[in-house]
């Protein structure tokens, strides 16, 4: 009982950050469940190619980007619970269309095939720029600043259960019975994206920024947000390190390929195996509310890092399903460790009128660098194969911790702590 006890949990009497939790639970599991069938369309439906499921990383990240240098001025400068509400009513509405693109009746968008999964992720990768430059401030404006390291731990819960829940169900769902179930993902999807809607709207703050002391067009204030974040060390050095071990470690975008190619498994499968990292990471969240990465932060990122490189190598050179399994828990389980570390330097290290911006760069290294990181290890395993391409990956991972421990050895000596 005493971790009922524990002042993690005293977050929780904030009803606003209650509702925030739901929010991002629901809209989690939304995308999740809808990336994992989408993956699954295109790989079983369409193209059984390493690359084409790199594509869908690479349609998502382009506008993706482009956008963000545009979303953080827009957080800083309107109300971001707006810009949230906004954001996942288009969500809802493009699962509506992937429903009806996935229902035979419904022949106009059926014909579109490949054409119209792919638009539903370009404009996916335009909306995840704003909420990802709202979602984070709003977040810190609802919780007082002495519960920033807890709020970015639950929250950190709330993404990785809705990360477990979603492609598992996906998975379940799309391979019932032996048949492609891919429209009964997609209404599944419109349900929650409505309940993450609802929980939004019931929030009372409205998330105004801070006013700032004079107007800044779109380039000014993007150029402000590259300052800050290129002369902090520590943010560019905690930035960086998340940076490259997505791009490198980029193992589940080949996941429906290595069930199949490598396990020779179905899509029921895959669900599972592709939950792994998540479920990993809700453990490790639970053990870091008990004893969160405060006094020896900066040990606890670099390490977690370079574990997370070490299993992704492993996870290549699973033959069995259970050892595959087993090796993404892990690397799950220390991708959280380095995901609550760098969000709390963001917050406690950001002044409230810069941290659209500063999300939206956060965004741009580590969102984008998930879907080009999909692109990358696609393009590798089309060249060199698909075990090798993760292995690779895996180590260059590894190089790049060593690389940013040279550049900046106060990293190391971290004490978040001190930054309260």
């Amino acid at each position: 009982m005493a971790f009922l006890k524990t002042e993690s949990l005293q977050i929780f009497k904030i009803k606003e950050f209650r509702l925030f939790v739901l929010a991002r639970f629901f809209l989690t599991i939304a995308v999740q469940m809808q990336f994992s069938t989408i993956y699954l369309q295109v790989y079983y439906e369409y193209s059984k190619e390493e690359l084409m499921l790199g594509m869908i990383g690479l349609t998502e990240a382009v506008p993706f980007v482009i956008t963000s240098f545009f979303s953080g001025h827009v957080s800083d400068n309107f109300h971001r619970k707006r810009i949230i509400l906004f954001g996942v009513f288009f969500l809802l509405l493009g699962a509506t269309l992937l429903y009806l693109n996935a229902e035979p009746m419904v022949y106009l968008l059926k014909s579109a095939g490949l054409i119209a999964l792919f638009a539903i992720v370009f404009l996916f990768g335009i909306i995840r720029s704003f909420l990802a430059a709202s979602l984070q401030p709003f977040m810190s404006q609802i919780v007082p600043r002495q519960y920033y390291t807890h709020s970015a731990t639950w929250n950190s819960t709330a993404w990785h259960t809705g990360a477990i829940l979603g492609p598992v169900v996906a998975g379940l769902v799309y391979g019932y019975n032996n048949q492609l179930n891919a429209k009964w993902c997609h209404l599944l999807e419109v349900i929650f994206f409505a309940l993450a809607l609802f929980f939004i709207w019931q929030i009372k703050h409205k998330g105004e920024p801070e006013k700032q002391e004079k107007k800044e067009s779109v380039l000014e204030g993007l150029k402000v947000g590259l300052n800050f974040v290129f002369k902090n060390k520590m943010v560019l050095s905690a930035l960086s390190l998340d940076l490259f071990a997505v791009l490198f470690g980029g193992a589940v975008a080949l996941i429906p390929a290595f069930t199949d190619k490598v396990l020779h498994l179905g899509p029921e499968a895959y669900g599972l195996l592709r939950t792994a990292p998540a479920i990993g990471a809700v453990v490790m969240a639970f053990i870091m509310a008990v004893y969160p990465p405060s006094k020896k932060a900066g040990q606890a990122l670099i390490w977690s890092v370079i574990a997370f490189g070490v299993f992704t190598i492993l996870f290549a050179m699973s033959t069995t399903y259970l050892m595959a399994f087993v090796m993404l828990f892990f690397t799950g389980a220390f991708d959280n460790v380095s995901v609550v570390v760098r969000h709390s330097i963001l917050q406690l290290m950001t002044p409230d009128n810069m941290r659209g911006r500063v999300s939206a760069i956060n965004s741009v290294f580590i969102g984008s660098s998930n879907e080009i990181g999909a692109f990358e290890s696609g393009a590798t395993a089309k060249l060199f194969g698909l075990v090798p391409s993760i292995i690779v990956g895996g180590g260059l991972t590894i190089f790049v911790v060593a690389v940013i421990n040279k550049l900046n050895p106060k990293l190391k000596k971290l004490d978040i702590n001190k930054l309260q």
